[in-house]
């Protein structure tokens, strides 16, 4: 990479954290669902965290120096949350749905296997929104690792018009972080057993989503819009 490629990610990394940083810290956050992700952590069980893509603005701050290890898309999108995660102690593993996942995969698994915990965006980095791709199931059934959905919504939001209907949080707006139960995978599960085990699990995201946005007066917020 050239030096002047290294300076301009350098700059971009540096004032994306420092943004985000400023914007989270100036709402007010309450988080439910904690305790039983904080229990897990405690014991050192690997955990896989799933959040939709449409919800990524805050993991990067409400997971930061936590040294989980994300997967992001080797696309030029990707290297943008790339530099900004980096700087907050995350443990970035590159590769997506679309691309070579195989070192990736490889990665991911080594660090559930030391019980670490990933972070995976089941439905990127193109979508369809909100259907979960099976990849975070599999990688749960060989590593033992408990599945942890995340979402979070606001008092104030807007919602772009991508593919993902992506939200984001006003400033200074109440920020409310639901974490799901943890989900433990059958290993055993295979056909149509593990096709209806990742539809079960789609569903919970999606419910979680949709509780979020309900404690605002919102209704579907990641599908119609509604801010």
């Amino acid at each position: 990479m050239k030096a002047a490629t290294r300076m301009r990610w350098a700059l971009t990394g540096g004032l994306g954290k420092a943004v985000l940083w400023l914007w989270a810290k100036s709402s007010r956050i309450r988080v439910e669902g904690w305790d039983e992700y904080a229990r897990l952590r405690a014991a050192g069980k690997p955990v896989i965290i799933l959040v939709w893509h449409a919800r990524i603005l805050l993991p990067p701050y409400f997971f930061r120096k936590r040294g989980v290890m994300p997967l992001i898309s080797p696309s030029q999108d990707g290297e943008i949350i790339a530099q900004i995660v980096r700087r907050w102690g995350f443990k970035v593993s590159r590769g997506s749905s679309s691309h070579s996942i195989i070192r990736a995969w490889f990665e991911m698994k080594d660090e559930l296997d030391r019980g670490g915990e990933v972070l995976i965006v089941p439905d990127g980095p193109r979508g369809p929104a909100r259907v979960l791709k099976p990849g975070c199931i599999k990688l749960a059934q060989q590593t033992g690792a408990k599945l942890v959905p995340f979402t979070f919504s606001a008092s104030r939001t807007k919602v772009l018009k991508s593919w993902d209907r992506f939200v984001i949080f006003h400033p200074f707006a109440r920020v409310l972080v639901k974490l799901g139960a943890p989900i433990a995978v059958d290993p055993a599960l295979k056909g149509d057993a593990l096709e209806t085990e990742r539809a079960r699990v789609e569903k919970i995201l999606i419910d979680l989503d949709d509780a979020a946005d309900a404690a605002f007066g919102a209704r579907g917020l990641g599908q119609d819009g509604i801010s």
